[in-house]
């Protein structure tokens, strides 16, 4: 779908955008072209889409996925996309808020692969949500923008590294990422965006329960970044045991949670969750 194109259906269907919903829309067919091929995706594979605007995206997964669930918020496009994708055999089409539908609807998604250029105003949230579920997509290639996207990549001691490194990293392991200039949208945003590649780990770092632990801890842990993790920690742990804990693992007690590694938040989780 070219540029003139998405601006003439939006113009005689009267589709008023709203930036609350993050509503900026990809239009570059070789930035389209790339994000389906890093997918890798064949007819056995089921595609879940979330926010498909007017459907550039939506075409191409159509025509090399076996079965595409697309998910919109937004009454207009949705009313497009079902006249736009009537004779679609392979489209469920559900107008509904993503989010509250994930968190509405708790499924099996772990042979499903997340494909989508992510509203911007959810898209942290939305990932936070898959990558916390007990099963969660196998893989998700999802367009964000820059700054989301190197909290993502980031390693500890990063200045991205943070609470969504940990809480998507715990899970998935970040891959491949290319930047996708703000030009290559309409309307244009103010920052650039990047596609990111997230891979569900095939050896879980925790079990469920230490995962829900992991969650509490690192929460805590960058609740005051510029605190020493170690008094913020004691607030729900026992001093003693989290002595042990830091010892064991080679931490200072003056350690601050973002010089810490994910697999020591790991290990640390597997130690604090009174096993």
């Amino acid at each position: 779908m070219k540029l003139s194109e998405m601006k003439q259906i939006l113009a005689e269907g009267d589709i008023q955008l709203t930036r609350s919903l993050g509503q900026n829309f990809l239009h570059d067919g070789n930035q389209l072209r790339r994000i389906v091929e890093t997918a890798g995706l064949s007819k056995k594979d089921k595609v879940l889409e979330i926010g498909p605007g007017l459907g550039p995206l939506t075409e191409s997964l159509l025509a090399d996925a076996g079965e595409v669930l697309a998910i919109e918020k937004d009454r207009q496009l949705a009313y497009f996309l079902k006249s736009r994708f009537t004779a679609a055999e392979n489209l469920t089409l559900i107008h509904d808020d993503a989010l509250d539908y994930l968190q509405r609807t708790p499924r099996d998604w772990s042979g499903w692969k997340l494909i989508a250029n992510l509203p911007y105003s959810v898209a942290s949230r939305i990932l936070v949500e898959l990558a916390q579920s007990e099963r969660g997509p196998e893989r998700m290639v999802v367009t964000l923008q820059l700054e989301v996207a190197k909290r993502l990549m980031a390693q500890a001691d990063d200045p991205d590294y943070g609470l969504l490194t940990l809480l998507v990293g715990l899970c998935y392991e970040p891959r491949d990422w290319f930047k996708i200039p703000a030009n290559c949208f309409f309307p244009a945003p103010q920052v650039d965006s990047a596609c990111v590649t997230l891979l569900r780990r095939t050896a879980p770092l925790l079990n469920l329960a230490q995962s829900k632990a992991f969650v509490k801890i690192v929460k805590r842990a960058f609740s005051q970044r510029r605190k020493m993790m170690f008094k913020l920690l004691k607030e729900d742990w026992p001093e003693e045991k989290l002595a042990v804990a830091f010892e064991r693992l080679k931490l200072s007690l003056e350690a601050r949670a973002e010089t810490v590694s994910l697999e020591k938040f790991a290990e640390m989780t597997a130690q604090l969750n009174f096993h």
